[in-house]
């Protein structure tokens, strides 16, 4: 884009008035009765995502977590060809067909781009690994060993807990690994590694995927020189503040300080290097036409996550966690949407979720005193309201919860490492609910994960037939969304002046379109004064299914753990 045009004066892309949904494919839907969810399984299942009818969930696009041919170390995040399927999801003739039928019923296709490491099981690195003169040696990190000892090149951890180089006997050097052992890190630093991951880009641009979610992009090139990180005790460079207390402190200390064992991740993560990676890559994307990408950028700091967008040259949308490790108070989400929103740069697109594949599901994270269900349908409203890309992760709509996974059925690499200190990832990972029967309608034989718990109740066919469900909410605002432009592409303000304590309001605004978004997380009813509207607001939706009225005057009573949609 001229260095004179503002990002503000840009028509809207699709993707930025989008709805997204994360399917887990392993997950989602089994057709062929091996217990492992399959792409012909999500084929039988569009018409509920999105059939054209508000009978349909309604969403815009489809994130889809790898399904390419792979070992499975780490499910689908270890791969070992990136231009084929693995075949216990199905083919390439499935994925042509999976793109035909979604583009069908106007739906995007994002895949997952995986490429700051491979499986060691990809051609690449066992050419790479075959001996120290081989051409494709470059292509991953590899170092001597230091001392008679041959210990490792430098302290570096690997981001599962660990030293990041593994010995290799038959070279007789350290490769490094970010993650598992079985993920050995790409050498970006080398051209011809550029050249053939841009070559994956196209063979699935030219085979119908719209856009990509860039896996761990934050680690795509690290310091030349190979230095140690300092320890996080000893440094002189303290950051200048610590994570902030609005989120969980358990888990983000463990997430940030313990997992990296004590090291400040200096020379391994967020690298200048990166950043003209990033250009490049937009740079083929923008080649094709309506291309998209989202970043899985993760930094303590929001304005190191903020700098990916660069001048609208990297990445089109960025996640932003912090949603996911909010105390439930209505002040911390405030705070960090307010935060975020005054960090990026003017006019580029926040992309928002409450859960995800790495992540406890939000249910059960809220579910304190068993509040999780009215509080499920407040996070629902603020999902799909805010000002950004909403990505639901599968099974959010009914209220999935975490499950409790027993040992000797924990998949996750973590999970069985460090069983029970850390449970893993599992339980976030459990097949999706459709049915009250075994298998949950997912399949007719034993699931590769346990099904998670009150399938009674949670499950499609039963909320399908209640009016007043989670799953009927996420389809009434998902298709009220389609029919506002300013919850697409408005404004966002919050307010402050006379909000009641424990309540957020904010606005969303688009030339003559004026929306308030009143989100009440206490157990007490609130009332919101509208003395400055001169005439009656229309309440468009609430969370409380006792809701009634739909004009309201000045004062405005919110009852304990609602939310509402006005239009004013």
């Amino acid at each position: 884009m001229p260095a004179d045009i503002n990002w503000k004066d840009k028509i809207p892309e699709w993707w930025e008035k989008a709805v997204f949904y994360q399917v887990y494919p392993r997950s989602y839907m089994d057709s062929n009765g091996d217990g492992i969810g399959d792409i012909k399984g999500i084929i039988d299942k569009l018409d509920y995502l999105n059939d054209g009818t508000p009978n349909s969930l309604g969403i815009d696009a489809i994130w889809f977590s790898p399904f390419f041919k792979s070992p499975h170390y780490d499910f689908g995040y270890d791969i070992s060809d990136f231009c084929d399927i693995d075949p216990c999801y199905g083919t390439l003739e499935d994925f042509d067909r999976l793109v035909e039928e979604a583009h069908r019923r106007n739906i995007r296709i994002m895949l997952d781009l995986v490429v700051n490491h491979t499986s060691i099981e990809h051609p690449w690195f066992q050419e790479s690994r075959s001996s120290r003169d081989n051409p494709m040696r470059d292509w991953y990190i590899w170092q001597d060993g230091v001392g008679p000892r041959r210990r490792p090149p430098n302290n570096w951890k690997n981001n599962f807990f660990g030293s990041a180089w593994e010995w290799d006997e038959h070279t007789e050097q350290y490769y490094l690994h970010s993650f598992l052992k079985e993920q050995a890190d790409l050498n970006w630093f080398n051209p011809e590694v550029k050249r053939a991951v841009f070559d994956v880009l196209r063979f699935w641009f030219d085979r119908g995927a719209d856009g990509f979610r860039l896996d761990v992009a934050h680690h795509y090139c690290k310091d030349k020189q190979l230095r140690n990180n300092p320890i996080f005790f000893l440094k002189d460079d303290v950051p200048d503040k610590m994570p902030s207390y609005d989120r969980l402190p358990a888990m983000n200390l463990f997430y940030y300080f313990c997992l990296p064992e004590f090291q400040v991740p200096k020379y391994t993560k967020h690298q200048p290097e990166t950043h003209r990676i990033l250009k490049e890559m937009r740079q083929l994307m923008d080649s094709y036409p309506e291309k998209t990408s989202v970043g899985e950028v993760i930094s303590e700091d929001p304005r190191t996550t903020a700098s990916y967008y660069g001048d609208n040259d990297e990445l089109h949308m960025n996640f932003y966690f912090d949603l996911m490790f909010c105390k439930w108070k209505a002040g911390a989400f405030k705070r960090c949407v307010d935060r975020w929103e005054s960090i990026i740069p003017e006019g580029a697109r926040p992309a928002y979720a409450l859960s995800n594949h790495d992540q406890a599901r939000a249910f059960s994270r809220y579910d304190q005193g068993a509040h999780g269900d009215w509080r499920a349908r407040l996070m629902a409203l603020l999902l799909l309201t805010l000002r950004g890309t909403p990505f639901i992760y599968y099974g959010e709509e009914i209220g999935m919860k975490e499950a409790q996974i027993p040992r000797h059925r924990l998949q996750d690499p973590l999970g069985k490492k460090w069983y029970p200190f850390y449970p893993g990832r599992d339980g976030a990972r459990t097949p999706m609910q459709w049915e009250y029967r075994s298998g949950a309608g997912f399949t007719t034989e034993e699931p590769w994960l346990p099904i998670g718990p009150e399938l009674d109740s949670r499950n499609v066919a039963k909320q399908e037939k209640d009016p007043h469900s989670l799953l009927n909410l996420y389809k009434r605002l998902i298709w009220l969304r389609k029919d506002l432009p300013a919850l697409q592409i408005g404004n966002y303000r919050s307010l402050e002046k006379g909000v009641p304590y424990n309540c957020y309001l904010y606005l969303r605004e688009l030339d003559e379109e004026r929306l308030l978004v009143a989100l009440n997380f206490s157990y007490l009813k609130k009332i919101i004064n509208l003395t400055r509207e001169d005439r009656p607001c229309e309440v468009l939706i609430s969370t409380d299914p006792r809701r009634q009225e739909k004009a309201v005057g000045k004062d405005f009573e919110l009852a304990p753990g609602e939310g509402c949609l006005l239009k004013l």
